[in-house]
């Protein structure tokens, strides 16, 4: 497959993992499971930018590896959802969230809004 074709697969799965948080705005789901998901879409997204570069993504979970090989800085609430990547499905809580859910959703919805433009570009 093409680096275009990668990362659009993993947009896609990344659509479903947004699709699910959508669903679940309301405050009384569990912020750990919530934050899993947020953390699982950022991550996604990131290495499908790093896909597109035609840079193999490292086997990894944290945030800031990727985002360093990506030579970006991601915004302190968005890193703040590295603890969800383990931690949070791990530990005993409460792990609050870094920020509100609809801003959150908000970050990586414009995200992948921005990497599907940017995969659209490439194809004839």
């Amino acid at each position: 497959m093409s680096p275009a074709e990668d990362a659009s697969l993993l947009l896609r799965i990344v659509g479903r993992h947004l699709r699910a948080m959508r669903c679940n705005l309301d405050p009384d789901y569990p912020a750990e499971e919530w934050g899993f998901q947020a953390q699982q879409a950022l991550e996604k997204l990131l290495k499908a930018e790093l896909v597109l570069r035609n840079i193999a993504p490292p086997r990894t979970h944290e945030l800031r590896e990727l985002a360093f090989l990506l030579n970006q800085s991601l915004p302190e609430e968005q890193l703040k959802l590295q603890v969800f990547a383990v931690e949070a499905r791990y530990q005993e809580g409460p792990f609050a969230l870094p920020a509100s859910r609809e801003v959150l959703l908000q970050a990586l919805e414009c995200r992948l809004s921005l990497l599907e433009q940017a995969i659209a570009g490439t194809q004839p």
